[in-house]
């Protein structure tokens, strides 16, 4: 069990799974150096927000915010999102991204992150149907009045059940 994962359910006891979430992202060392700030989580952690700050530590040459800082920003949240949200009766792994860059961003920059319970009800359906699945989840990095887009990110998730995927990986290994 990583490290991440066992803060997480230690501190789900006493402080929520939304605050620790929250907290836990913003002080952890791999977040922090993208400059995102997740800045709410919903308790059921179906909605999630984040904002990525220009500053003097992701600006780029063009004065724009650097777009590694926008892809490493929104990178994480999708797929761990999903995994607390699912549980432990599934595996769920980054598979690919896409990052497609509209316009210089020399603003704040805003992103926001759902599920809903319906998108949730056809992942279980379709993962206890084919044992295991693919989705896409885009987001976008948008102003804080969301009119003008200035990146899109495109997330290939792999979610699997449990059980199968560990049979799946031990038949691998006898091959």
């Amino acid at each position: 069990m990583s490290i991440y994962k066992q803060l997480m359910e230690t501190g789900a006891r006493y402080f929520g799974r939304h605050r620790v979430f929250k907290y836990g992202f913003n002080i952890s060392p791999m977040y922090r150096r993208s400059t995102g700030r997740i800045v709410n989580v919903s308790r059921d952690l179906l909605k999630i927000s984040m904002k990525l700050p220009i500053s003097y530590k992701n600006r780029n040459y063009a004065n724009s915010i650097f777009g590694g800082s926008m892809f490493s920003a929104v990178d994480p949240i999708p797929m761990v999102q999903l995994m607390n949200i699912l549980g432990d009766a599934y595996i769920v792994w980054d598979k690919s991204a896409e990052i497609h860059f509209k316009r210089p961003a020399k603003t704040h920059l805003y992103a926001n992150f759902e599920y809903t319970p319906a998108e949730l009800a056809d992942i279980k359906a379709q993962v206890q149907q084919n044992q295991e699945i693919e989705i896409i989840k885009t987001t976008q990095l948008t102003d804080k009045t969301q009119e003008k887009v200035y990146c899109e990110v495109k997330k290939t998730i792999y979610i699997a059940d449990k059980a199968y995927y560990k049979q799946k990986r031990a038949r691998k290994a006898q091959a």
